[in-house]
């Protein structure tokens, strides 16, 4: 992908953003009710956590990606 992004570019790279932060605020709803609940999953738990952790990794990609280079 070259420096420069089109604006169609940037609206799909905004909307997958925001699509992965509401899931990723999702998956923070299911892993607090999860540890709630007194018998806990851990294996469930584990995979939850695994997914936040990828979420936040290509969140942070997109984030670079959107975030024009400045020059010093």
């Amino acid at each position: 992908m070259s420096n420069r992004l089109n604006d169609h570019e940037r609206a799909a790279l905004s909307d997958e953003a925001e699509r992965l932060r509401q899931e990723h605020r999702d998956l923070d709803a299911a892993i607090e009710a999860l540890s709630s609940v007194g018998k806990m999953d851990q294996l469930q738990l584990q995979r939850l956590k695994k997914r936040k952790l990828v979420l936040r990794d290509r969140l942070a990609f997109l984030e670079d990606l959107l975030t024009p280079d400045i020059i010093a």
